[in-house]
């Protein structure tokens, strides 16, 4: 197994379709892509993407963490987000993670330290063009996590 940063010459959009996984419509990827460092896992072949951004004043935030689907429930999502803190402890305090309130990936988070920090009102209502559903409840709200690293 590896976890790589991606450098200037690769070609984060040659990930989308497992950034789309996480953030399902394109152009709200591009809002961070760019300006994100990008963590690739593999272990035989891709299997996990982490985009982070620097929010300044010592923050950093996940901004997309995506798992293929026949490689989910086997660690790598917690390894990568292991990796992260770690890479940006020396660098600042806190780490945020914005996700849909769920009962798939609240407790994910909250497994791998996240307490929640705050919420962002009718963020996919506001921001995507579509509904979005997870394990069958409709996204409304951003929830925030946060972790200190």
């Amino acid at each position: 197994m590896e976890i790589s940063k991606l450098g200037a010459g690769d070609v984060k959009k040659d990930y989308l379709p497992l950034l789309l996984l996480a953030d399902e419509q394109e152009d709200m990827v591009d809002r961070y892509l760019e300006r994100g460092d990008m963590y690739v896992l593999r272990d035989g072949g891709v299997k996990a993407v982490c985009v982070v951004t620097d929010e300044g004043e010592g923050v950093f935030e996940i901004k997309n963490i995506a798992t293929e689907p026949a490689s989910q429930g086997k660690g790598y999502g917690r390894l990568l987000i292991e990796h992260v803190a770690s890479a940006y402890a020396g660098h600042g305090h806190t780490l945020l993670v914005g996700t849909g309130d769920s009962p798939l990936t609240v407790p994910f988070y909250e497994r791998c330290g996240f307490t929640r920090s705050h919420t962002v009102k009718d963020f996919f209502l506001d921001h995507y063009n579509h509904p979005i559903f997870e394990c069958g409840v409709q996204l409304k709200d951003m929830v925030y996590l946060k972790r200190e690293i």
